[in-house]
């Protein structure tokens, strides 16, 4: 397996946080190994305290389960399958975790969290998009 090198995860971080300072909002921005380990991270100006974690979390979801943090929100709500039976406090179904993918593996993750959850999956996705 391809390990995401701390190049990478700045690289993609980069490009979520160009995002936000163009547009001058506040947010959180994790980028996570296949593990769902931090390996870069920043808050931009303005972000709710609350959105570090947040972001973190869905990160960590979209790494661990390799698709997309609200793809797990979604699975769970459909089939009455709660959240805390992935057995890890840190699972999370919120929108905004997108997996990193390089020659069709997963690498590891970037969430993005503290604004609307569509702008969130957007910058996510931007994002995750510069190593592809």
């Amino acid at each position: 397996m391809q390990d995401l090198s701390h190049h990478d995860a700045q690289r993609v971080l980069a490009a979520a946080q160009a995002e936000l300072d163009r547009t001058g909002r506040g947010a959180a921005v994790a980028v996570v190994d296949h593990h769902g380990e931090l390996v870069a991270f920043v808050r931009t100006d303005g972000c709710r305290l609350p959105s570090i974690n947040i972001a973190i979390n869905k990160a960590f979801t979209a790494a661990r389960e390799q698709t997309p943090s609200r793809n797990i929100g979604e699975a769970s709500r459909n089939t009455n399958f709660p959240m805390t039976n992935f057995g890890d406090p840190r699972y999370t179904g919120w929108g905004g975790g997108i997996p990193l993918m390089v020659d069709g593996v997963v690498v590891g993750a970037v969430a993005v969290s503290g604004l609307p959850e569509a702008d969130d999956i957007a910058i996510a996705t931007v994002a995750a998009a510069v190593l592809s």
